[in-house]
C-alpha cells in the first residue's frame, strides 16, 4: 500500500532563497508516516500506554530538486520491509510528479526505557 499525503510549502518553510530548508524535508516525511500509521488504524497513543513507542533508528536522504513557497506537494510512504523488530519504509517528496527528495527510513519500535523491543504480532500483522 502506498500512503499519499498533500503538503503545501509555506513561507516558514523556506530560507531566504525562498527554497524550502532542507531539515523540513524530513518533518514533511515525519507527517505522512504519521498519517499513514493512522490510516491503517493504529492507535499511537494505546501503543504508547501499552510501553511501545516507533522510533527513527535510520535515514537516508537525497535531495533531488528544490521546492518552492505555495508549492503543492506529494508525500508518499510505502513500507518495503518489516521484520520482527524493525520496518523499512520508502519515502518520497513531489511535486507535478517531479521527485524532489527520496529518503529510506529505517524505525524501529521501543520501550518506555527507550530499550529496542521485537513488534508485537497484532502490529506486525497491520504492517503487512
Amino acid at each position: 500500500m502506498i500512503y499519499e499525503l498533500p503538503v503545501r510549502v509555506y513561507y516558514e518553510d523556506t530560507d531566504m532563497a525562498g527554497i524550502v530548508y532542507y531539515a523540513n524535508y524530513l518533518r514533511f516525511i515525519e507527517r505522512g508516516r504519521s498519517e499513514w500509521v493512522r490510516e491503517i488504524g493504529m492507535d499511537q497513543n494505546a501503543m504508547k500506554a501499552e510501553g511501545y513507542v516507533f522510533a527513527v533508528r535510520r535515514v537516508e536522504a537525497d535531495y533531488l530538486a528544490p521546492a518552492r513557497l505555495d508549492d503543492e506537494l506529494i508525500v508518499t510512504t510505502e513500507v518495503t520491509q518489516v521484520t520482527g523488530a524493525r520496518l523499512v519504509m520508502d519515502q518520497w517528496v513531489k511535486c507535478n510528479g517531479k521527485a524532489l527528495f527520496h529518503a529510506v527510513v529505517t524505525v524501529i519500535m521501543m520501550n518506555e526505557d527507550g530499550q529496542p523491543v521485537r513488534m508485537p504480532a497484532n502490529i506486525r500483522r497491520m504492517l503487512n
